[in-house]
């Protein structure tokens, strides 16, 4: 007697049944999923207002509609609708701004410490770098020493150094040092007296603006028509 082996056949995956999820369960996560994303204030972005006033677009002005720091993060698209955030584009942004900020993608000073009323102090240090038996050591120039280099860190205002060790401070983003000491970097303005050794960076206005293209003739719908409507004019004009 000949004897059949059947072989089992595994069901597709979108055949397994669905599991039921209780509603009370599913609203805990929620909520516990947007308490855990709201980030903490920094001290260049301490509240709701310096952080719509950043990124620009006008929106500074609904500051008064978002109550706290946490609705700011909390509060979804059609929540802002209801508030008369408008129009939708803005609103859009704005969520897009809130994203980055919470995956702590900051702007320009966005990693600042030592903030005062907004305004936050800048100076030109010499760090030396930890050397590697592998690499030969920086050779030592005029303007710097050897196995050192400069760079623009974040200080108390009216102070020399950081409030930090000199091996542990960081350097400050988007900045640089251009020449012998001169601090160079988009927004900064130079202290008088300093030699360009010493700067402040404040907050302003659209200084993490994501600036809106322009549409030129028409933009890309349109420019063609518009573009051909143009040089049956100029023809018109040169008969004349």
């Amino acid at each position: 007697m000949i004897v059949r082996v059947q072989r089992l056949r595994l069901m597709p995956t979108f055949l397994h049944p669905i599991p039921k999820l209780i509603p009370q369960c599913i609203h805990f996560r929620r909520q516990y999923a947007s308490n855990a994303t709201i980030p903490p204030p920094t001290p260049f972005v301490p509240d709701v207002q310096t952080f719509l006033t950043l990124i620009g677009r006008g929106l500074s002005k609904h500051a008064s509609k978002i109550p706290s720091w946490e609705a700011l993060f909390t509060l979804k698209s059609h929540d802002l609708r209801a508030l008369g955030i408008d129009p939708a584009r803005n609103r859009r942004y704005l969520l897009q701004c809130r994203q980055k900020f919470r995956e702590g993608r900051f702007g320009i000073g966005g990693d600042l410490q030592e903030v005062v009323n907004g305004v936050a102090e800048l100076r030109v240090v010499e760090k030396l770098i930890p050397q590697d038996p592998a690499v030969p050591a920086r050779i030592a120039t005029a303007t710097t020493s050897l196995g050192a280099r400069k760079i623009v860190v974040n200080v108390p205002p009216d102070s020399a150094t950081p409030s930090v060790p000199l091996e542990e401070a960081k350097p400050v983003k988007h900045m640089k040092v251009i020449g012998a000491y001169t601090i160079k970097g988009p927004h900064v303005q130079l202290l008088k007296g300093t030699r360009g050794s010493a700067a402040t960076l404040a907050v302003k206005d659209g200084l993490w603006e994501v600036k809106r293209g322009r549409k030129i003739d028409g933009g890309e719908r349109r420019q063609a028509e518009v573009r051909a409507k143009r040089r049956a004019e100029e023809r018109k004009t040169t008969r004349v």
